[in-house]
């Protein structure tokens, strides 16, 4: 055909014709340019680039001073195309990957792993991810009288003693359980402690205990009217008597020990308290025996 710009005429390789399409030739896999060396880029290479004649209507953008035949020069046919469209969505998924790993994805990936909080004037960081499993030790169960907030901590969702990094577990939990408190209390509140179906393993140290106590801030001392623990045991009875050296004659007036969940429910309204399917197993097993300690 004529050639209006005196260009040596080079054809590619003939493209496949529909049928290889599904077979899949080695050659035509290849988007290697045609040994053309024109270039209107340097970094495309050709001009059969993607850029430039990826349809009909965007093809070269040609002036007054160049003439050029679009009918004459040889485009992609639908084969081309297929290829390029594969290749082109290999690299969004590549362009994807290096989206998560641009620094606004690594600092939201941060914020979601880490989380900043300032108990007693003093900025501490919360390792979100290794307390993932623990976070329903501490919810809110709702109001009761004059809209004073029940926080409910059941002790059955504390880690095992003998899990990998307890101490560091328990560390973070202890910041998550004092920030989550300051968020969840504006005024007066009552904390509901649920003690059963918490093996021995599971129950948390002197040391852990007595550090949430001396933490926890004046004002959330003085704003706790009720201090409940539900189904308590030999050894919670125990511990909290150890530390009864270490809290105010204020605070332990506050200590309330319930037996049953009926009980519980005439204190305070139970539609929103969350009680765990281990605890509501053990009481119905337990139901004739309210009083016997059991639930431990």
């Amino acid at each position: 055909s004529h050639n209006p710009l005196c260009l040596p005429t080079v054809r590619p390789l003939m493209p496949p014709s529909s049928a290889d399409i599904s077979g899949g030739s080695n050659q035509r896999r290849k988007l290697a340019a045609p040994p053309m060396n024109v270039s209107l880029d340097h970094s495309e290479g050709s001009l059969l680039s993607e850029d430039t004649l990826d349809t009909e209507d965007d093809g070269l953008d040609t002036g007054d001073d160049l003439d050029v035949n679009l009918d004459e020069l040889d485009t992609p046919d639908e084969a081309d195309s297929l290829e390029l469209n594969k290749h082109g969505d290999k690299e969004s998924v590549l362009g994807a990957g290096a989206a998560s790993r641009d620094p606004g994805h690594r600092a939201a990936e941060e914020s979601r792993l880490w989380r900043s909080v300032v108990i007693g004037e003093q900025e501490h960081r919360i390792d979100m991810k290794c307390i993932e499993p623990y976070k329903r030790v501490i919810s809110h169960g709702g109001y009761y009288a004059e809209h004073k907030a029940i926080i409910v901590f059941a002790a059955c969702f504390l880690p095992e003693s003998n899990c990998d990094n307890y101490n560091y577990v328990m560390e973070n939990l202890f910041l998550y359980v004092i920030s989550t408190l300051e968020l969840m209390v504006a005024e007066d509140y009552i904390i509901v402690y649920l003690n059963g179906a918490t093996p021995r393993r599971r129950m948390p140290g002197f040391t852990w205990m007595k550090r949430c106590y001396q933490m926890i801030d004046r004002r959330l001392k003085k704003n706790l009217k009720m201090f409940i623990i539900v189904h308590p045991s030999w050894f919670i009875r125990t511990l909290l008597g150890i530390t009864r050296p270490f809290i105010s004659s204020k605070f332990s007036s506050k200590i309330k020990y319930v037996h049953s969940l009926q009980e519980l429910g005439e204190i305070i309204p139970m539609e929103y308290v969350h009680i765990p399917h281990s605890i509501l197993e053990i009481t119905l097993t337990h139901a004739h025996t309210p009083k016997s300690g059991a639930l431990c």
